[in-house]
């Protein structure tokens, strides 16, 4: 059984933000987060099972960015992802 993981991302300025990674097909739809504006972040919550996903932010439906505080690993288009290992 995994766990729920909670992704949040900070990004001053963006209208939207979502996850997008091997979880979901890299699908940008698929988890669009919910920006606090109290907190000033955009966090999202999902089920993952035990394993290791790869993952980026997608902003404002344009730009792939890192998640500045996960580990990263090198992707197939010369630059790298962000991961996760859910135990």
């Amino acid at each position: 059984m995994g766990r729920i993981a909670s992704f949040s991302f900070r990004c001053p300025g963006a209208g939207s933000v979502s996850l997008a990674g091997d979880f979901n097909g890299w699908n940008v739809s698929a988890h669009p987060m919910v920006y606090d504006g109290v907190q000033d972040v955009w966090t999202v919550a999902l089920p993952l099972e035990h394993g290791r996903y790869e993952y980026k932010f997608f902003v404002d439906g344009r730009a792939w960015w890192n998640d500045p505080f996960a580990p990263k690993v090198p992707n197939v288009w010369g630059s790298e992802n962000s991961y996760l290992d859910v135990e």
